[in-house]
């Protein structure tokens, strides 16, 4: 009992360190939202209007918040379909698979859940991962890899450990956190773009004569840059703080965290699935391999991992 509580209470200081870090996305949004309105709050000699940039972000507020928000709305109308469409994801039903239906479902009775959706993909690579952001999109989703090589035991730890992030909410997070770094990826590209094909030619210009137009431009892509490394660092330490706790979690629910550590060593070097290209979707895996995920970030170091090093993680476990 005293372990369940000890579980509990990591469990909570990590869910208060989660929020703390997601409250860092809306900030950062209207931080670069700020800046890019002080940069165009000048006078007529290009010195900075504190008042002008006051009144500029203050009238502008309301368009930003309505403009993020039609970008949630469509993310969250659309998510699940998305990662379908992604991974080739299909629906498994009691009769597809009774064993990997009777699994989840004994667990998520264990712990008083609502079961969520079953659904495969048709790849002998081992993975497995949660997603939805709400009861009626939950899923548990496993390749038919997986399925085949892990044991009775070995696969309830798997399920269990995506079980846990869906009551920990930590997909949620997780989707949020990637709709947020896409707002910066989509500014990144507009304001790339904006340089590219009109910034360089004209703008802002000054009643000496001189146009800074371009420089203005060139400056707004540096902040861009600036809050989208931000948005990723904050993305990946919230990524890596969930793994944990659902390993953990997992441990805990099935009271077998052998079998979970026996089934991570399996899905080590076998878990990349060569059909799903997108790295929003690879984070979400129970296991995302090295070099597949933050592009060229992902080689920098443990700063830009989506998750901590499988053979920690099977360390941990062995302790547990």
């Amino acid at each position: 009992m005293a372990e369940y509580l000890g579980l509990q209470q990591q469990i909570k200081r990590n869910t208060v360190k989660s929020f703390f870090i997601l409250a860092a996305f809306p900030l950062l949004i209207l931080g670069v939202f700020y800046a890019v309105v002080a940069l165009g709050s000048q006078d007529a000699y290009g010195n900075f209007d504190a008042y002008m940039a006051q009144n500029t972000f203050l009238s502008g507020l309301p368009a930003v918040f309505i403009g993020v928000g039609i970008w949630f709305l469509v993310a969250y109308f659309s998510h699940s379909f998305m990662i379908n469409l992604s991974t080739g994801a299909k629906s498994l039903e009691r009769k597809d698979n009774l064993r990997v239906y009777n699994l989840t479902e004994n667990l998520c009775m264990s712990i008083g859940m609502p079961m969520p959706k079953l659904q495969i993909i048709e790849s002998n690579a081992l993975n497995a991962f949660a997603s939805g952001i709400n009861q009626k999109t939950y899923s548990v989703t496993l390749t038919r890899g997986i399925i085949d090589a892990l044991t009775d035991e070995e696969l309830e730890g798997v399920i269990a450990h995506e079980l846990m992030h869906i009551q920990n909410r930590d997909v949620r997070l997780l989707i949020f956190s990637i709709i947020f770094v896409g707002i910066f990826s989509f500014l990144i590209q507009v304001t790339f773009r904006s340089l590219l094909f009109g910034g360089l030619s004209g703008g802002n210009r000054r009643r000496d004569g001189k146009d800074n137009g371009a420089a203005l431009m060139l400056v707004l892509l540096v902040i861009s840059l600036v809050a989208y490394f931000l948005s990723l660092l904050f993305k990946f330490a919230l990524s890596r703080k969930r793994e944990y706790m659902a390993d953990a979690g997992a441990a805990q629910m099935t009271r077998n965290p052998l079998a979970l550590a026996s089934a991570l060593k399996k899905i080590s070097g076998n878990a990349e699935i060569p059909s799903v290209k997108s790295e929003d979707i690879q984070e979400l895996f129970i296991e995302n391999p090295p070099g597949s995920s933050a592009g060229f970030l992902g080689s920098i170091g443990s700063l830009f991992s989506t998750h901590p090093p499988i053979e920690e993680r099977i360390r941990v476990l062995e302790q547990f």
